[in-house]
């Protein structure tokens, strides 16, 4: 009698034990994050769109310092250092590559030692430096004497004291917002969990905000503060650069104690050393079959990371050998791994557009447009194009293509957003073949067409950004190892950096062979004694010849596969 009254009370201590641990379960995050203690992250203290919106603000605020400094670059070093053209572009190229280059530097520590929040910190604390320097030593010795610095008014010479104290600001500048920036996009993603699908579908859309902010920062800078610079106003333009770098930094410490983390990995070029190593010295071993037998590390390893594993292929199977159990692998000791070196698991078309729109009326009643402010409607269209996407884009375009409701991938996004390109140069073509008509009538160098007249290829090279940029962003966070997903963003957005270097090349060899027999070229430094249109024209062809090359390679990208994290850590307790 006693025995039949207990098996119900067992019964249901057992459910409300399994219901205690299910609601624990779900309110920790599932993907591995951990909080600032490094405790596991509980869903509703940490992290989300509260910690996301706070580095939003930080990216767009950072980006509206640096925009602040680099769109008049050129102008700054010719009237105020006293520079040539030459020695002007010299600077900025040397300046922005230095910037590209620390984006890598900034993503492998970010990746390896220092985590993302520690790596975002740290650097943004030298962008401030910077900021303030340059705007402490333009108001105080690189203006001289008062007033100069405008189009046509240059400074006095300035010492090596002082023209080293400008390198060192502007490099400061150009390490602090370039190396965080992939750790910054990275980490606004760590935000959400993917095991989440409510949260998932917000980490896809942070990257599109993040892209949102960076343009918004930009939008101001390339309207106000480049006309404030245009006119004199250096001083002024760089303080209000460095107070809102001091705001974004504020910002982004503003949520320390809510934000989710990963653990850094470790260095990667060690483990892609180790594998080559194992590799080679199990050269002779036969390969398994199908990936049976092969080494993996226990999955707590994986948890305590929070990472997922990479699903078995049977490509580069060479390197399966690395990953062969021999008798000289095998510990004695279970908690021990195995010697792991034995066993191992478009934006550059935008500076002919400003030239191109120099060359126009830029007049609208009696006031003047500076063509670099045009860029503004590349800005406001991405920007447009971004939030109309998933309420308005994919829904028609899913009742056209009649398909079951599933976004374009990627891949495809990015060869639409190239196809888009195409047009945008062509349209830029026959507008140049109107603004030479229209110069040849009047007679004089500047043509009476309205600069309005870009408007189109600005749109378009817009939208063609929104597509290519956030796709490309999505792709690296969504291939890449866990453990180099920074590094994996720097490379996507290095892919601007090597089209701006690979436009600069093309250009060059195109003055260099339409120059021959004292002819002026294609883009000489009248626009009318040239043919900027053949070079528009012949950028198209190249976008779609390049597009041609994307297609057969992402028709043959195999996309990774990953374990379900879920049912792995299914069984993880709650710290006490």
């Amino acid at each position: 009698m006693e025995a039949k009254q207990q098996e119900p009370i067992t019964s249901e201590a057992s459910q409300l034990n399994l219901s205690i641990e299910e609601r624990l379960r779900h309110a920790y995050t599932k993907d591995g994050s951990l909080d600032f203690h490094g405790k596991p992250a509980i869903k509703e203290r940490t992290g989300g769109w509260r910690c996301g919106t706070l580095l939003l603000v930080n990216q767009g605020l950072a980006n509206l310092a640096f925009a602040g400094v680099e769109v008049n670059m050129v102008l700054f070093a010719k009237s105020v250092l006293r520079q040539t053209n030459a020695e002007a572009s010299n600077t900025f190229s040397r300046w922005m590559g230095s910037l590209y280059l620390s984006s890598l530097m900034g993503a492998f520590l970010s990746d390896s030692y220092l985590g993302r929040y520690l790596t975002c910190v740290t650097f943004q604390a030298f962008s401030i430096i910077g900021l303030l320097g340059l705007s402490f030593a333009t108001q105080s010795f690189l203006l001289r004497p008062h007033g100069c610095g405008k189009i046509g008014q240059l400074c006095d010479p300035h010492s090596p004291a002082e023209t080293a104290i400008f390198y060192i600001s502007i490099y400061l500048i150009a390490l602090g917002i370039g190396a965080p920036e992939p750790a910054l996009a990275t980490f606004g993603a760590d935000q959400f969990d993917e095991e989440d699908p409510k949260e998932k579908k917000s980490k896809t859309s942070f990257y599109s905000y993040f892209y949102i902010a960076l343009n918004l920062g930009c939008l101001f800078s390339e309207t106000v503060l480049v006309y404030a610079e245009n006119m004199g106003y250096w001083v002024l333009g760089f303080w209000i650069c460095a107070g809102c770098d001091i705001l974004a930094f504020s910002s982004l410490l503003s949520g320390t104690l809510r934000y989710r983390h990963f653990k850094p990995s470790g260095n990667p070029l060690s483990r892609f050393s180790q594998v080559i190593v194992a590799s080679l010295r199990k050269i002779n071993l036969e390969m398994p079959t199908n990936g049976g037998g092969l080494f993996e590390v226990h999955v707590r390893e994986y948890e305590a990371n929070g990472t997922r594993r990479i699903l078995h292929t049977n490509d580069f199977k060479f390197l399966d050998r690395a990953a062969i159990m021999t008798s000289a692998d095998i510990t004695t000791n279970e908690d021990q791994n195995p010697n792991q070196w034995r066993l191992c698991t478009v934006t550059q078309m935008l500076s002919l557009f400003v030239e191109q729109g120099a060359a126009m009326n830029t007049g609208v009643s009696n006031f003047q447009i500076p063509p670099a402010s045009m860029t503004a409607f590349d800005i406001v269209s991405t920007t447009a194009f971004i939030l109309l996407y998933d309420k308005l884009i994919v829904p028609l375009y899913l009742k056209v293509a009649k398909r079951r409701p599933k976004t374009p991938p990627e891949l495809q996004r990015v060869g639409i957003g190239l196809a888009i390109a195409t047009v945008a140069m062509i349209i830029a073509g026959i507008v140049e073949q109107h603004r030479r008509k229209y110069a040849s009538l009047s007679g004089e160098e500047t043509s009476s067409l309205s600069i309005f007249w870009q408007t189109p290829q600005y749109v378009l090279l817009g939208v063609s950004e929104a597509f290519v940029y956030v796709a490309q962003m999505e792709f690296f966070a969504s291939q890449i190892p866990n453990g180099l997903k920074s590094l994996g963003i720097a490379l996507s957005m290095s892919s601007t950096a090597i089209g701006t270097y690979v436009c600069s090349l093309i250009l060059t060899v195109v003055m260099v062979l339409t120059t021959k027999n004292g002819k002026p070229g294609w883009v000489p430094p009248n626009l009318n004694d040239g043919h900027l249109d053949r070079f528009f024209f012949l950028s198209a062809t190249l976008t779609a010849l390049n597009l041609g090359v994307f297609v057969v390679c992402a028709r043959r990208y195999k996309f990774k596969s990953l374990e379900n994290h879920e049912a792995e850590s299914a069984t993880r307790i709650a710290p006490e």
